[in-house]
């Protein structure tokens, strides 16, 4: 089995100016960002590429409506994409550097193969997604009333770009939501059967990493957060480096429903799983890849292991509030149609599982979570 693949040059600037002198932006680039970024940062500098401001065409994570609008929008051909932005940013751009990605629905379930177009070039301005150096892209479909997946390596960056300057003005939402996903993708890459032990080397690390930094702001508050955001962009980036090599699992499989319908922010929604889902794992038997990720947390947490979860919860609490899934417009009759949409599109993430999770789990899951 393969151990671990990077395929994408990592680079770090200091200065914005340094980054786009050295990448030579030219009028051949296409630019995916949003203005909030943009304007701050590289709105003083005379950059002549073709740019796109995603929330021109539609708020919130990618969907299948928003890139219909945006490929529209595309007045030129271009050589190169370079995506400036979070996570939605980032999967929107990984699918301009295909040659053909219509009709969007025929390209995730197979039917159009994905071929490279040209060069990607990634820059995050979040502290969580990791993807500025995995294949994946998560996009939602409101016809099916969920988010797929897809994975191809056409759609790995060239060159991912870390420019700590850029986390100075993310908003605090937005920085919780991404960490939270950050660790998440840790622990569910590291609890992967396709774990090696050279992804688990970064997802183990990144977890020590997140919940390092959150007991840090915990005890010091939350304004020490701009000390921590390079410690924060690092820790996201191991984390997508594990999951790149072994994926995610059953929290992220079920999160989809859930944000395909209620729209809640993809690593809130997580986080509004993420014990439940760990707490059935401990019911059932499971590989050893479980007993050593509850042993780190235990360790981090200073916590006997039958209050790991609680006591992981509690701490990351301090940094977004929990909500049952209620909350968020969820109701009962929901769950047996949310447990069906699971079994039929995420099969490849639920079996990223360390034990089996049948129609019943995940209802159960569901309920206690309601």
């Amino acid at each position: 089995m393969k151990q671990l693949s990077l395929c994408s040059s990592i680079l770090k600037f200091t200065e914005i100016k340094e980054f786009t002198d050295n990448l030579q932006v030219n009028e051949n680039d296409l630019i995916i960002t949003c203005r909030y970024i943009y304007e701050p940062f590289f709105g003083s500098l005379p950059l002549p590429a073709q740019i796109i401001f995603q929330e021109d065409f539609g708020e919130g994570e990618p969907s299948e409506p928003m890139i219909a609008g945006m490929l529209s929008a595309v007045t030129a051909d271009y050589d190169r994409v370079i995506g400036i932005g979070g996570g939605t940013i980032m999967d929107i751009a990984k699918l301009f550097c295909l040659k053909n990605i219509t009709p969007l629905e025929d390209l995730f379930t197979g039917k159009i193969p994905a071929e490279k177009k040209c060069p990607l070039v990634l820059v995050p301005t979040t502290c969580g997604t990791g993807s500025e150096v995995t294949n994946v892209t998560i996009v939602n479909f409101p016809a099916l009333d969920s988010k797929l997946r897809l994975a191809e390596d056409a759609m790995y960056a060239d060159e991912a770009v870390f420019i700590p300057k850029l986390l100075e003005k993310i908003p605090y939402h937005i920085f919780a939501t991404s960490s939270i996903d950050a660790l998440i993708h840790a622990i569910e890459s590291s609890l992967s059967p396709l774990a090696t032990p050279y992804s688990e080397l970064f997802g183990h690390e990144a977890m020590r990493m997140i919940v390092g930094a959150y007991q840090k702001m915990r005890e010091a508050g939350k304004d020490i957060l701009s000390e921590l955001l390079e410690q924060f962009l690092i820790a996201s980036n191991y984390a997508g480096i594990a999951f790149g090599k072994a994926g995610c699992g059953a929290v992220h499989a079920m999160s989809y429903p859930l944000s395909g319908k209620y729209h809640v922010p993809h690593g809130e929604a997580n986080y509004a799983l993420l014990t439940a889902v760990l707490k059935a794992y401990s019911q059932k038997t499971c590989s050893d890849k479980y007993d050593t990720v509850v042993k780190i947390l235990k360790e981090l947490l200073h916590c006997e292991t039958e209050d790991v979860f609680d006591e992981l919860d509690r701490l990351i609490s301090f940094i977004l509030e929990k909500k049952p899934l209620h909350a968020y417009g969820t109701a009962a009759e929901d769950l047996p149609g949310f447990t069906d949409n699971v079994l039929l599109y995420q099969r490849v993430i639920m079996s990223h599982n360390p034990t089996i999770l049948d129609r019943e789990d995940i209802l159960g899951i569901y309920q206690s979570c309601l």
